[in-house]
């Protein structure tokens, strides 16, 4: 068995480590941080929850010189994954006692700008941290190294000319390390113009199949909410998630929770930063089991211990799907997914087999359905579904099934 000290890392980092109680190397960190340590380039291909802050962490605080400007640079898609990579950071350099400066939008600049004329670590979201260069109040000439992670939701989230700017901006003779769930075409391109030699590392696989439980419930739209607050109210373990596609979605299912006793909060890009992290707060620290989200809101995010997925809306990218259910049945524990689908969406969710067909997802009896009370969702009034007062109208369910179990049957 391979321990941390037998990857080369220095003792001020192996004393963090310790204080921490990890007791072994994840896949990632064993196979990388040599690697790293050697001031060579890294790809490597890991999902959210394996280890590679503490990776990445390895390289930087091995290399890195206190008080000499920023020395390293980390780009990250999302404000809440920029506070959470900060965090650890902080964690892992506790004995070196550098200063990092987690910068991105949402909040007020001024403070930014005062700690980055201190900083030895930036984490940063690519978009407010142009904004600092084009202000002129951050200077990259000294970095070493550049770490871009998540570099995939980066891609995915519109960033990609972002990071060309910023990363073009850095030293050429730097380390430069890659992480994402996925390779795409955009981040071969990435690695092609910006690493050098890099050495490449697929981690196993995060998710365990035999312990994922796929399932869906095909439900008239009318009583699609009164299915998750049912179903809700059976689940008595762990954390649970519930994805929606919009944020409207979110507000609505968040409220109305909460008006059904249910412990709930919510997390999208509308809420400020200080909404936004005090939620999250509350759910990571298990005050709220419930949390409801965007796929934007939730990209990157270590959260431990979700035992359920629901899906109130299929996502319109079926690779959405993927990062979505990869958040449960982790380190050994069973995890389930819930699909609620209403007609809008079938097309989504025939996507998702076309897209994977060896994916397993069984059908579910639809149980009894009590109607509970809701508020008007804004998106109801257009689509004629308003009733006055705020009550579901109850009609008989459609089977939808048929063509999913025709889909498995033919397999």
């Amino acid at each position: 068995m391979v321990s941390f000290e037998d990857l080369g890392i220095n003792e001020a980092i192996l004393r963090s480590i310790k204080e921490q109680n990890y007791v072994e190397p994840t896949f990632i960190q064993e196979k990388s941080i040599p690697p790293i340590l050697e001031g060579k380039d890294v790809i490597g291909q890991s999902a959210t929850g394996s280890g590679k802050t503490l990776a990445f962490a390895c390289g930087i605080i091995h290399s890195m010189e206190k008080g000499r400007g920023v020395g390293a640079l980390v780009l990250t898609p999302t404000r809440e994954l920029a506070e959470q990579v900060s965090d650890a950071l902080k964690g892992f350099s506790k004995h070196k006692f550098f200063k990092i400066a987690a910068i991105y939008g949402g909040v007020s600049i001024n403070p930014q700008v005062s700690l980055l004329r201190i900083a030895d670590v930036v984490v940063a979201t690519p978009g407010r941290l142009l904004d600092h260069m084009q202000r002129g109040t951050i200077n990259l000439s000294k970095v070493k190294i550049v770490v871009l992670d998540e570099a995939d939701r980066m891609v995915d989230m519109g960033f990609i000319d972002d990071v060309n700017k910023i990363v073009s901006q850095c030293p050429r003779n730097r380390q430069t390390l890659l992480f994402s769930a996925t390779m795409s075409p955009d981040i071969e391109k990435i690695k092609n113009r910006y690493m050098n030699n890099p050495v490449s590392i697929f981690t196993r696989q995060q998710v365990d199949p035999l312990k994922l439980s796929q399932e869906y419930y095909d439900v008239q739209k009318e009583l699609k909410f009164s299915l998750l607050v049912h179903l809700l109210n059976g689940e008595h373990s762990g954390s649970v998630i519930v994805f929606c596609n919009t944020r409207r979605q979110v507000d609505f299912l968040a409220k109305n929770l909460i008006k059904n006793n249910l412990d709930a909060t919510a997390i999208h890009g509308g809420f400020s930063q200080a909404k936004r992290s005090n939620n999250m707060g509350r759910f990571q620290s298990k005050r709220i089991n419930i949390l409801v989200c965007t796929d934007v809101a939730a990209r990157g995010l270590d959260i431990k211990d979700v035992s359920h997925i629901y899906n109130y809306d299929i996502p319109k990218e079926s690779k959405e799907y993927i990062h979505r259910i990869g958040r449960t049945a982790r380190a050994g524990k069973e995890g389930r997914v819930v699909n609620l689908l209403s007609d809008v969406d079938h097309p989504n969710f025939a996507a998702i087999f076309k897209a994977y067909p060896s994916i397993n997802i069984r059908e579910m009896e639809l149980p009894q359905i009590k109607r509970v009370q809701i508020s008007v969702s804004p998106a109801s009034r257009r689509d004629g579904n308003f009733r006055k007062r705020g009550f579901q109208k109850n009609r008989s369910s459609s089977n939808r099934g048929a063509f999913y179990q025709k889909r498995r049957g033919s397999r």
